[in-house]
């Protein structure tokens, strides 16, 4: 297995995916990593929603006007939908802290993913709700759109991360 880090460094957003469905022991992998996932107080105000369905899967290009087109070839996506009334202004964090874990279990497994942003963007936690029947009382952060590549991402270049961007005892 390897190492976090090097998993950190092979995982890319991957955007067009090959005709090979996902398996479900992936899937059902991916969501036990999101379930472990912290959140605040241990509050786990998320949903999760996984759709194979095509007639589901092509909609979800009208989520964005740019940065959706992944879900015309995904082959399974999860939607990440949460409940703000659970905890004090975590919400947003404990879901990307889900979604994160998704991801990186996504790559673990050999399968690419990508995070579509739905929250508050251009129509899509309406398309996302409609849908999916999705509550009104949840918010929709994102949608994962994942299938097996079907593009090749180098991984990250060690050398070129921006440790700038790290301060030390002060900024």
């Amino acid at each position: 297995m390897d190492s976090f880090e090097q998993l950190c460094q092979k995982r890319r957003s991957i955007r067009k995916f090959t005709n090979q469905p996902v398996e479900q022991e992936k899937i059902d992998y991916m969501l036990r990593c999101a379930l472990m996932s912290p959140s605040a107080k241990r509050t786990c105000p998320w949903e999760f929603i996984v759709t194979h369905d095509e007639a589901k899967l092509r909609p979800l290009t009208a989520c964005r006007t740019y940065g959706s087109q992944m879900f015309s070839t995904a082959k399974a996506a999860i939607i990440i939908a949460l409940d703000p009334t659970l905890c004090d202004n975590t919400w947003m964090a404990d879901g990307a802290i889900a979604a994160e874990h998704i991801l990186l279990a996504a790559a673990e497994q050999g399968v690419g993913a990508c995070w579509c942003h739905v929250y508050e963007r251009e129509g899509a936690p309406e398309l996302t709700h409609r849908l999916f029947g999705i509550p009104d009382h949840l918010v929709v952060l994102c949608a994962i759109a994942l299938g097996y590549p079907d593009e090749e991402k180098n991984e990250y270049d060690l050398a070129r991360l921006k440790y700038e961007k790290v301060h030390k005892e002060h900024f």
